[in-house]
């Protein structure tokens, strides 16, 4: 199908330019494209039929990887290709770097963006599950210079609903400091190499002198009701050592259990069930692995 036209595209340089653009739009008539991997798709299918394309792919204040008060900040318009190149986010927060490293194909790791991800937050998506799993929150500026953070859980919504409003762009996501020994992981499954996440987990774990858990999160992407944490995943994490395999088994299981999941032609709710736990026990034992490997700054 050919896209509705199209009657204005907007290439600016700066944030201030890009929400001035924005800003003389009538509400609703305009479109942030940022890789263009999931947005020309809506597009062409006419899901959305934007009058004004504001690219953001000259922005380069939006770009970049950088240490920010003890954190990691990631320009919303920083590409997968290059998260997935960051050493820098070893240990702590890695399943940034497994996430990004298995982004669809070679083409979409080379054009997508971290901020699209997280603004588009299709069902079958690594990045919102990942930024949930990780802690991450989101800097987000509207047309009148108001800036707001708000956490991944609080911005991501249901499937392609987020708390982004239509006057606000996205910034950046930001990673809190992280503890010394503390590691993290995501692995997805899909039906073939490359293809979109039937369900993914993210797990972070840190862990104290003694090498048992202090505090864990665990989140699920591939869900009918948008990425979710596993609170009582998390509980069931508290006290275990990387080497209790009974105990990371029993919290993996509680995670798959306590979520909702839905049959679709992928697969029915009880095999999600069996992929929740099957995953949750492999990222689990890596950032346990990750976060042993650490060492105090």
């Amino acid at each position: 199908m050919y896209p509705a036209p199209i009657e204005n595209y907007l290439a600016p340089a700066t944030v201030q330019e890009a929400l001035k653009a924005l800003g003389a739009q009538a509400v609703g008539e305009a479109q942030f494209i940022a890789g263009g991997q999931s947005l020309m798709q809506a597009i062409k299918s006419r899901l959305i039929s934007p009058r004004t394309l504001i690219d953001l792919q000259h922005v380069a204040e939006l770009k970049g990887i950088s240490a920010e008060a003890g954190g990691v900040r990631i320009g919303a318009m920083t590409r997968y290709r290059t998260i997935a190149a960051e050493e820098r986010l070893n240990g702590a927060y890695e399943a940034l770097r497994d996430a990004a490293s298995h982004v669809g194909d070679r083409q979409v790791r080379n054009r997508g963006t971290i901020g699209g991800s997280l603004c588009w937050n299709y069902l079958a998506a690594c990045m919102p599950p990942t930024c949930i799993g990780l802690g991450a929150s989101v800097e987000l500026l509207d047309t009148k210079g108001e800036k707001r953070t708000l956490l991944a859980e609080e911005f991501l919504r249901g499937p392609l609903e987020t708390a982004r409003k239509e006057t606000e762009i996205l910034l950046a996501v930001v990673l809190p400091g992280a503890p010394p020994k503390s590691g993290s992981a995501y692995k997805k499954w899909g039906l073939v190499t490359d293809a979109l996440p039937v369900v993914g987990v993210c797990a972070f774990v840190e862990i104290g002198d003694d090498g048992r858990c202090r505090r864990a999160r665990l989140a699920v992407g591939g869900l009918a009701t948008g990425p979710r944490r596993s609170k009582a995943g998390e509980e069931a994490l508290a006290g275990a050592a990387a080497k209790d395999a009974d105990a990371i088994a029993a919290a993996a299981d509680r995670a798959a259990a306590s979520t909702e999941v839905q049959a679709d032609m992928w697969a029915d709710a009880s095999y999600r069930k069996r992929l929740i736990s099957a995953l949750a026990r492999e990222v689990v034992a890596t950032a346990f692995a990750r976060a042993q490997a650490r060492r105090p700054a």
